[in-house]
């Protein structure tokens, strides 16, 4: 091979490498809150879908009850007729709470040690395996902080399945808290708060260590560059794991935090699967990624709007990540 040829070929090589140099550097640090601001205007979008047609529709499926809407369409058309357009944002309070506890401190915690781990190791990007290490342990704390607002949220959103008789009718998060507090005690706060924060760290894992692999193989291996399209596929692929890998323990948790009578896992776990068999595991899949899948996109393309107005108000490169 010729010096001219041997020349010809490495360039296109260089081009690549330098291409990819350029998309993965240099890793910027951005504030602890962004997670938690995305996932709060993603929650203002997707919680009419999420109360009136999915979330609303989950619970009727695990928690079933004879006249309950048979449909995420005849669910949506209950709501609205029994408690008006308004009712479509009941509990945004306590949904807005949530994200603002459990996901900035799932999101906050994941980039922070991420970035660590990056900086530690030269800019070297740490590994799937890795990344899920990450996204498991910042999802379990950010279910502990979040789980008392999650309580209430669940509580609000399930009184729209109950007869008016049997409506707890909090006014509000803070109100659910107090009540909650008063009537069942404080510790009522922290009810299932095991299978919450499980189900917090495997979806954690199933969103943001998902996403920022799918990202990753995106910008690497096709010809999409850092785009709202990269950003739309990566965060779907992202909802489509995380509802699969979470369904078990969201049929778990809604039901321990539906009831007001204390039971253990185990002894809940048993109960379910001696009375459903094995298909109890993926009840309600269908409307938990219909649900999820709207939420996570909307949590992501925000996200990277949040980074992308950051970047250009500090002046950085934008396609730095």
């Amino acid at each position: 091979m010729t010096s001219a040829s041997a020349a010809q070929t490495a360039e296109p090589q260089q081009l690549q490498a330098e291409k990819k140099k350029k998309l993965r550097a240099p890793a910027v640090r951005y504030p602890f809150w962004f997670g938690g601001s995305a996932s709060s205007l993603a929650a203002c979008v997707t919680h009419p879908l999420d109360l009136s047609m999915f979330y609303n529709t989950i619970v009727r499926l695990q928690t079933r009850k004879p006249d309950a809407p048979k449909s995420m369409s005849g669910t949506f058309v209950h709501v609205v007729k029994n408690d008006g357009p308004l009712g479509l944002y009941s509990g945004i309070s306590a949904s807005l709470l949530r994200q603002l506890t459990y996901s900035t401190a799932r999101f906050g915690i994941y980039e922070e040690v991420k970035q660590r781990y990056i900086a530690r190791h030269g800019g070297k990007e740490p590994s799937f395996p890795a990344l899920i290490a990450m996204a498991v342990g910042s999802g379990f704390v950010g279910g502990v902080a979040g789980n008392f607002a999650d309580v209430i949220n669940v509580r609000m959103q399930h009184d729209a399945a109950l007869p008016p008789a049997e409506r707890r009718n909090y006014k509000h998060a803070l109100d659910g808290m107090v009540r909650m507090a008063r009537e069942e005690g404080a510790l009522s706060w922290f009810r299932g708060w095991l299978p919450n924060s499980c189900r917090a760290a495997v979806m954690t894992a199933g969103q943001l260590a998902t996403y920022d692999t799918f990202k990753r193989l995106l910008l690497d291996y096709t010809p999409m560059g850092d785009s709202l399209t990269t950003h739309f596929t990566a965060s779907f692929l992202a909802g489509l794991a995380a509802a699969t890998a979470t369904s078990p323990i969201d049929v778990i948790k809604t039901r321990v935090m539906s009831t007001s009578h204390k039971q253990g896992i185990l002894h809940l776990v048993r109960d379910i699967n001696r009375a459903e068999g094995i298909r109890w595991m993926f009840k309600g899949w269908v409307p938990s990624f219909l649900r999820l899948g709207p939420h996570t996109i909307c949590t992501f393309i925000f996200l990277e709007m949040h980074r992308k107005v950051y970047r250009k108000v500090k002046g950085l490169d934008e396609k730095a990540t």
